[in-house]
């Protein structure tokens, strides 16, 4: 066509030529950047062409005259910017499987047109050209670098076509080579490498090939065959049923019986049937490995047959009589497969575990027999196999279906068709190490199939035994089941099913990169499981927090809720609560409280984890770990208080929940002065007189304990009225919450000592309730120790000595000799109250016993009643005079200052203490000597308790008055009192000092005084 322009064209025919030429190239060079086979040619073909572009331009511009050598150099260039154009375009339009396997060609095509173009360039006559010198040097450096480039290849299409060339000549029919093959083939030419791509891709390959045979190129069709039949062998080539019929024709055209091998099979050396025949220049053929160890141990190497002289080097493969041997073995094994089905069913087990073994070669010999038995259906038997009583069946079952499902999506998905296949398959996961091990390699394989993924995370229990298996001592189980969860971790609900069998990393990772619908659903399953301490530390130690609490903000209000639920469900460990509260996140939950008014269970589920926060901040005994502070000011406690007096019951109730928490925590004085400030027991003692909402009460109640304790007495004095007084009692009687009660005995004993109160006590009719808590039916082992406690706190509130009415009621009511009996089963907080009661109603003893009037004149010679007591010297009670000799206290209360608790040592000292007053030391002494109190008085003075031991030595400085006892005890007081002189503080130091000297161990004139 150029030449025609050439000789025809009267105007300008080199222009018009070369423009056609120049949009040509510039067409190839778009182009081939788009090519996916042979693109590396392609390029540098374009880049060689597009250099050609200057010199075309001048031919445009009529600045070269026409001449022979230029209407060649046309002719030729056109004609191969042609080719080039047509090469790329079956490039871009023949499927990409055929042009892969025709990678060679292309690319030697690309190298005779890029030969042709430097013919068409040396027909270029550049002596008679007025062209520039620099042009003339460029294209003879082009000329140059065309004349040596190389065009192969690339290096991955060689490596297909390798393999393509060695499974012809090899006749490797194996199937997982062919799988491997097909993959490779579409990663290489950029096609999807799922089944359905797979498929489609390969036939339009076919398709191609049946194109190449309609239009008779012979020689490449035979080719293409002989791939397409090595590809054919992969599981997308074909379908189930197209293999399975052609099996079928096959195996039913062989006959039932095995055919003998041949003579030609056997190997001279080892006489038995050959695998890798090779042979000799004679004509003779060996088993290979045979040959060779045979030459290699001769001393002068030669044939076994014809003594000719023979290398190791000289040998060849026979791969005739190796391809017969092959085809003599599959007929045999292929009736084999067919015939060793029905015998798996037979009753003796001894027949079936012989047949396994022989399934099993078969399996580990060639992957064509796995799928042999997968065609003859054998999967429904070994399923069926699993479940029989003989382990040594069903392990060998299990093997057998391992092998069969390696890379095969069809026996995948067969196993999954059969009834309960799964569930079966599961159970070995809970067996022993060795059924585990084979159970879970099976899985693994099963859940590499999308098919089959659903039919396992459906089976209970699986998740839990999979994640069991996580921490197994086998490496290679605990592998297999991690790569088990990791491919079932596609699906939501199992990713749910695995956090609910305590495994968190993948609800973690939706958690933090899902859809907000899939975050929602995740922290929901948080929110919703119930999970141990240590499952609570682990989630934190992953990062929980930071992904709920960034959901906390959300627009969303169910987004929100589920957040805070799961932030609740959290928090309810300590280590977490403060960990949350260090994370600032108190503020941004209060601010909801606070403005969230559209979701009532928002609302609530924010107070529930409020509370949460309030209780890790309790301060724990012996605890040196760094105090946490929830609310940083006392605007923040005002404003919360302030809330919880508008809102409604539910919310009011965690409120004060909180504050009871945050009344026990390092902030605790901060928070009660705060509250007192904001008239909260004002607040709280309205609130013990609702009976409607019985939990808000019960939350009130346990918070006005709190605060009255240690409170000013004229602030609580302020808001308590007889209500309360009666409020309180009621709670005594009606209410079942143990936690409740307790509170409202402690925020009795905590009244301060008013007559107005005593006499409120006294004419309430509910009193009596008090002193049942001490009764044995009532105080029972269900009983928590806290009741009882303060039960005898609020009896010590009625034993006050300025009123001797309640002291009566007391007395009345039995209470003294339970509490006595308290000092033997107490804790030690009920034997210190207990104590303190006692020491109340003694110190009213001397002046209720009623005294004994005797003639005067008699007085030397009259006998005292029986019933006059030793310490009163007068009838005593327990009732009338509360007398702690006649209430048998004295040796309790001796024991008592035995105990490693100062308090209850104090508090028992206290009640000794009534004994021994004014004119009643020398009785009391008596009393206390015989009851052995004096010893243990001693060895107080060694107390760690300052205070303690001064009232102590103050005791002993009176007892020591008297002669007896000062002799009798003296001398076992010595080393304590010295001791102290070296240790105590100048107090102490000064009293030691003076019993010393009182017991003629030191001088007046001492300077310890």
């Amino acid at each position: 066509m150029v030449m025609d322009v050439l000789i025809n064209s009267s105007v300008t025919p080199l222009v018009e030529a070369a423009s056609q030429i120049i949009e040509g190239i510039i067409e190839m060079v778009v182009a081939s950047e788009n090519v996916l086979v042979g693109k590396k040619s392609f390029v540098k073909l374009s880049s060689y062409l597009n250099a050609l572009v200057p010199l075309l331009q001048e031919l445009n511009r009529g600045h070269i005259a026409a001449s022979e050598g230029i209407q060649n150099f046309i002719e030729i260039l056109d004609h191969q910017v042609r080719e080039g154009k047509k090469l790329i375009r079956d490039c871009s339009e023949r499927s990409r499987f055929y042009l892969l396997v025709n990678s060679r060609s292309i690319a030697k095509h690309v190298e005779a047109i890029t030969k042709e173009i430097i013919r068409a360039i040396s027909c270029i006559p550049f002596a008679s050209l007025n062209v520039s010198l620099k042009m003339r040097d460029d294209i003879e450096q082009l000329i140059s670098n065309m004349q040596n480039a190389e065009f192969r290849a690339a290096l991955a299409e060689e490596d297909i076509l390798e393999k393509i060339e060695s499974g012809i000549q090899e006749r490797n029919v194996d199937r997982s080579y062919a799988n491997d093959l097909l993959v490779s083939i579409a990663k290489a030419v950029g096609v999807p490498t799922d089944r359905s791509a797979l498929k489609k891709e390969f036939d339009d390959f076919k398709s191609e090939i049946e194109n190449l045979c309609s239009r008779k190129d012979k020689a490449e069709a035979i080719q293409m065959d002989q791939i397409i039949a090595l590809l054919e062998r992969a599981d997308v080539a074909s379908s189930l049923d197209d293999k399975e019929k052609k099996y079928l024709n096959k195996r039913n055209s062989l006959g039932v019986q095995p055919l003998e091998p041949l003579m030609s099979f056997y190997c001279p050396i080892t006489r038995e049937v050959m695998i890798d025949p090779v042979e000799t220049p004679s004509g003779h053929t060996f088993e290979r490995s045979a040959i060779e160890k045979w030459l290699s141990e001769a001393d002068e190497p030669s044939c076994p047959i014809t003594s000719n002289s023979l290398e190791i080097s000289m040998l060849r493969p026979n791969k005739t009589l190796r391809q017969s041997i092959e085809e003599w073995r599959d007929r045999n094994n292929m009736i084999m497969v067919a015939s060793l089905k029905s015998r798996l069913s037979s009753e003796n087990e001894e027949e079936v575990i012989h047949c396994l073994g022989q399934v099993k070669d078969l399996c580990e010999q060639r992957e064509i027999h796995k799928e042999w038995l997968i065609l003859e259906n054998y999967i429904p038997t070994l399923v069926k196999l699993l479940s029989v009583k003989n382990r040594d069946i069903r392990n060998q079952a299990l093997r057998i279906l391992c092998l069969l499902v390696k890379d095969n999506d069809d026996a995948k998905e067969r196993i999954a068709t059969v009834e309960n296949s799964i569930e079966h398959i599961v159970q070995f996961l809970g067996r022993r190490i060795g059924e585990r091990k084979s159970a879970v390699t099976l899985l693994l394989e099963l859940s590499k199939c999308e098919a089959v993924r659903d039919s396992i995370g459906k089976v209970q229990g699986c998740m839990l035994l999979l994640v069991t298996m996580l921490s197994n001592t086998d490496p290679q189980a605990a592998g297999d089941a991690k790569n088990v969860l990791d491919n079932l971790s596609y699906s939501d609900d199992n990713v749910i099913l695995m956090a609910k069998s305590n495994y968190f990393t993948y609800l973690l990772e939706r958690l933090s990169s899902g859809s907000d619908q899939v975050k929602m659903r995740m922290a929901k399953t948080l929110g919703d499981m119930e999970l141990t301490d240590h499952k609570k530390a682990a989630l934190t130690e992953c990062g929980v927090l930071d992904l709920l609490l960034d959901l906390v903000p959300h627009d969303d209000v169910e987004m929100k809720i589920v957040a805070v639920q799961a932030l609740l469900n959290v928090s309810s460990l300590e280590k977490n609560g403060q960990e949350i509260i260090k994370k600032g996140a108190v503020r941004p939950l209060l601010d909801i409280l606070y403005r969230q008014t559209s979701s009532q269970k928002l609302r609530e589920l924010v107070a529930a984890t409020v509370v949460n926060l309030a209780l890790s901040t309790i301060a724990k005994e012996g605890s040196d770990s760094e105090p946490v502070f929830m609310l940083e000011t006392g605007d923040d406690i005002s404003e919360l208080f302030s809330f919880s007096t508008m809102t409604v019951p539910a919310l009011q109730q965690e409120i004060f929940r909180a504050f009871h928490a945050m009344c026990r925590s390092p902030s605790a004085d901060t928070v009660k002065s705060k509250l007192r400030e904001c008239s909260a027991v004002q607040t709280l003692f309205r609130l013990c007189e609702v009976d409607d909402v019985i939990s808000l009460r019960a939350n009130a109640v346990k918070l006005l304990d709190c605060l009255i304790k240690d409170a000013d007495g004229d602030t609580v004095l302020e808001h308590v009225t007889q209500n309360s007084i009666e409020s309180l009692l009621k709670i005594l009687k009606t209410s079942n919450n143990e936690e409740e009660t307790a509170s409202a005995l402690g925020t009795i004993a905590s009244l301060p000592e008013s007559s107005q109160i005593s006499e409120w006590l006294l004419e309430s009719p509910n009193l009596q309730t008090i002193f049942g808590f001490l009764s044995d039916d009532r105080n029972s082992a269900h009983q928590k120790p806290l009741v009882l406690e303060n039960a005898v706190g609020a009896i010590g509130r009625l034993t006050t000595p300025t009123s001797l009415q309640l002291q009566k009621k007391v007395a009345e009511a039995g209470a003294i000799p339970l509490l006595v009996r308290l000092l033997e089963t107490g804790t030690n907080l009920t034997v210190k109250r207990a104590a303190t009661c006692l020491s109340h109603l003694s110190q009213s003893s001397l002046r209720l016993t009623r005294q004994i009037s005797r003639r005067q004149s008699l007085w030397c010679f009259s006998a005292l009643p029986e019933a006059v007591c030793p310490v009163h010297h007068g009838l005593c009670t327990i009732e009338s005079s509360f007398c702690l000799v006649e209430a048998s206290a004295v040796e309790p209360l001796s024991r008592a200052l035995r105990c490693q608790d100062t308090g209850v040592c104090d508090a028992a000292l206290d009640a000794l203490l009534t004994l021994i007053n004014d004119e009643m030391l020398q009785s009391g002494c008596k009393v206390l000597a015989e009851a052995n109190t004096i010893p243990a008085m001693i060895k107080l003075i060694s107390s760690p308790c300052a205070s303690l031991q001064e009232k102590v030595m103050n005791c002993l400085e009176r007892i020591f008055r008297l002669v007896e006892y000062k002799q009798k005890y003296g001398a076992s007081a010595h080393m304590p009192l010295v001791d102290l002189t070296q240790r105590g503080n100048n107090r102490l130091r000064s009293l030691a000092a003076r019993i010393l000297a009182q017991l003629n161990v030191l001088h007046d004139q001492s300077s310890y005084f």
